[in-house]
Parts: C-alpha cells; structure tokens; sequence
C-alpha cells in the first residue's frame, strides 16, 4: 500500500477512535443530566445529580441507525412480536450513518418520557447547513416511533423527542432552541396537539474556554470535556472541583484515552503543516532557477527528497 495511502488510513482511524471516545464520554449519565437541566424546560433548575435517576437504562453511543427502514428491528419474545430500537453491532451495517447517542428520560410524573438525541460536531459542515440535518434527525425520532413506541393509529402516544447538537470550533457561544410554533392566520380555532413534539438545540461552543458562570456553566464543561488542547489534569479538575462529577476509573480512562489520542493529531497536523510549508519552499526555489543540488543543500534535505515533491509523488520526507 502507498505510504500516503497508509498515512490517510491511520489519520482517518485516529480521528474515529478520538469522536468515539468524545461520544462515550458524553455518554455518561452526569454530564447527560447537566445538558438535561439546561435543555429540557422539565428539568430546569433541577440538580444534575437528580437528573441522573430519570435517564433509562443505558445510553446507546453510535449504535442506533439513523437511515429510515433501519432504525428499528422486529423482535419475538413470548411468541409475541416487539419492535425496539435496532443497535446490531457496527460491524454488520458498516458505513451506515447512526445517532451519536440516544436515550429514553422519564418525565417527573413517572409516567411520560422523552426521547433524547445527542450530536457532537467537530464544527459546523461545510457541504450542507447543519440545522437542515438537524430537522432530519428529530423527524426521524418521530417517525420510528411508529409501531415501536405508538401503534396504529394512536398518535397521541407519541414522546416527545429533542435533538441536541454540540458544534465545537465556532466563532462564538451560542445556544438557540427551534420548535414548532402555531400561528393563526384566520379565526381563533384551537386545534389539539402537541407543539413541544419536536425539539431541536443547537448549542456553539467557541475555541475559547469560557468562564464558569450563569450564561456558560454548560458551555464550559462541554468546552472541556470537549477539548483538544486541555490536559488529562485540567480537564478532570474542570469536571470534578467545579462540576463535583464523580470521577470513577472508567471516565479517568476515557479522558486519558481521548488525550492521548488528541495529541497525537495535534502533532500530525503539526507535521504536516511543517511539510506543506517545507514543499512550498522547495517549489518556489525550483520555479526560481535553483538547481537540486542548491535547494538541497538550503532545505537539508536529499537531492532525491528535493526531486520527489518537485514532481510532486510524496511529501517531503522527515
């Protein structure tokens, strides 16, 4: 396989098993709570650590499919058929696009529930507007409720649903909240239903670690939980002195697994940006009239590393 080849490989795989450690550590029941209470208008002003009991069971990190047809599976128990979520293992629908993590939270009544999605974005897209997929992901946690969470015709079974997107790398903090709203246009009829159905919250976080305060508690956290630039040290003092997240062995190893996977990209994208600099170098004393032998000798490097960037068939060698 061709070095670059190689090198493109190993660089994809490290940023997937970095966005995969970033999903399970979200994924933990106390830092879902502490996006629960700035979120969910049930939860607000609740403690987080009292938010944790109403999440069900365990979140689904990176296993629910989101394509339509593919998000549930058909079950027998009992000679009876369920419908449930589908999370077969990755392996089996590879390269099929899934939900970051999703999860069931029981309402304060103890009987109604809400259906939670979270996304963590490295930044906003540049090949489509990021709240257009937003509006298809909650469309989608409505539509496969259908005979999974609300048979027939029973529509007033349906869970509400929220959709909530963490885009890193933005030019500030922001959060905005979009839902459906009813406006009439003619008479006063009120017409029945559920407004608060779909729930979609876009929260911006900016590169900046923000100061710990009302407007950007939540900001801060995720901001550090988040980063690439923070140590294992300040982010586990970020999360257990100011947030009073218990710390357990499983999180201290997921931190210290996303760090060391953060910088090893770090150091690559360094490396890379030396090379394409080193290459623009080269070009320029090429197009100038140096011979190989000169711009070898300025650069530090080979005439046969100075011959291959020229002809442009690999980067220039460390």
């Amino acid at each position: 396989m061709d070095m670059d080849i190689k090198n493109a490989v190993a660089a994809v795989n490290t940023d997937a098993q970095y966005d995969e450690k970033a999903k399970r550590l979200l994924g933990n029941k106390i830092i879902l709570s502490y996006i629960l209470v700035k979120t969910v208008d049930e939860f607000f002003g609740m403690m987080p650590e009292d938010v944790v009991a109403y999440i069900e069971s365990e979140p689904f990190v990176s296993k629910v499919l989101v394509e339509p047809g593919l998000t549930n599976v058909e079950r027998e128990k009992d000679g009876q058929r369920i419908v449930g979520l589908n999370t077969e293992s990755s392996e089996i629908n590879e390269g099929l696009i899934r939900f970051d993590i999703i999860f069931y939270v029981r309402m304060k009544d103890g009987i109604s529930q809400v259906i939670v999605n979270l996304e963590a974005q490295k930044g906003a897209p540049s090949g489509y507007h990021i709240l257009n997929r937003a509006v298809f992901y909650v469309s989608r946690l409505i539509s496969s409720q259908k005979e999974r969470d609300f048979v027939k015709m029973n529509y007033n079974d349906i869970r509400r649903v929220y959709s909530i997107w963490v885009c890193m790398n933005m030019d500030e903090n922001s959060m905005a909240y979009v839902h459906l709203t009813k406006e009439n246009i003619l008479g006063s009829y009120q017409w029945e239903g559920g407004l608060d159905l779909l729930n979609i919250v876009m929260i911006g976080i900016a590169d900046e670690l923000p100061e710990h305060d009302d407007s950007c508690e939540l900001h801060r956290l995720l901001s550090a939980v988040l980063s690439m630039e923070l140590s294992v040290d300040e982010k586990l003092r970020i999360m257990e002195r100011e947030y009073g997240i218990p710390l357990d062995d499983k999180m201290r190893e997921e931190v210290v697994a996303m760090c060391n996977l953060s910088q090893g990209i770090r150091e690559k994208g360094r490396a890379e940006g030396e090379a394409k600099s080193e290459a623009r170098f080269i070009l320029s004393m090429y197009k100038k009239g140096y011979s190989l032998e000169q711009i070898a000798d300025v650069a530090g490097k080979s005439t046969e590393e100075v011959e291959a960037v020229i002809k442009g068939k690999e980067p220039v060698m460390a």
